[in-house]
């Protein structure tokens, strides 16, 4: 439907967020795509971690849902595949997205063999995200929303990732680790009114790479989600990095 759509000359999907044209499609593939290419050269043990900086973004899209600017979910096609190809049985997605990761939730809302844990301006776009979206099923207690108020600071995110995250990421015991990258809580990012720093991203991939070299062999997958002062991301992107590959 979404190549159709595009191939069409649709402009815009679902009711108005979300902007095409006729590329789109191919360009959305070719995002997907780089994710699939970042799980095999982590699995394969050609990399320790990968950032796939690829767009557009992923995290709003559902299994059904083209929302956000997100067609396809590159980080939920990436777990899925780093399961169905190599066998990994837990997955862990971090999101620390300014908004909540609404797509991926649902996508992995049943499934206890992906932990999605987000971090998000609450409330905002796209209204989800509440600390008591905890999972369904035999994926109950595999979500883990920290609704972050607006003005939000380092020490808040920080502190959440001690009291939260840290103890249910011990007590998962993730075999991979993917990061939903978005940049866009930095305090410079005019979209929302959350004030990270690139320090700030930097402390956040430390915590990760930690759990990471306890429990996957330092396997992580970063994946670009948002991002739009582009000096701001750059220099949130760099510090992201720097952690990853030491």
């Amino acid at each position: 439907m979404i190549k159709v759509r595009c191939l069409g000359g649709e402009q815009i999907l679902n009711g108005g967020d979300t902007h095409v044209c006729k590329e789109s499609y191919d360009v959305a593939l070719l995002a997907a795509g780089g994710v699939l290419h970042g799980v095999d050269e982590v699995m394969t043990g050609k990399l320790s971690s990968a950032f796939c900086a690829v767009r557009p973004p992923g995290h709003h899209a559902g299994t059904s849902t083209v929302m956000g600017f997100c067609l396809f979910n590159n980080i939920a096609v990436g777990a899925r595949y780093a399961q169905q190809k190599y066998g990994v049985e837990r997955v862990a997605i971090i999101d620390w997205d300014v908004h909540h990761g609404n797509g991926t939730q649902e996508i992995f809302y049943e499934d206890n063999s992906v932990f999605y844990i987000s971090l998000h301006q609450y409330p905002y776009y796209p209204g989800t995200g509440a600390a008591n979206e905890r999972g369904e099923g035999k994926g109950e207690g595999y979500t883990l929303n920290c609704p972050m108020g607006a003005g939000s600071v380092e020490k808040d995110y920080l502190d959440a990732f001690q009291a939260q995250i840290l103890p249910a990421l011990h007590e998962f015991q993730p075999q991979l680790v993917m990061i939903s990258a978005g940049f866009d809580a930095h305090t410079d990012d005019q979209l929302a009114y959350i004030n990270l720093t690139e320090d700030s991203f930097a402390k956040m991939t430390e915590f990760v790479a930690d759990i990471s070299s306890k429990y996957s062999g330092s396997r992580i997958v970063s994946v670009l989600e948002g991002g739009y002062n582009l000096q701001a991301l750059a220099r949130s992107v760099e510090s992201h990095l720097r952690v990853l590959s030491q």
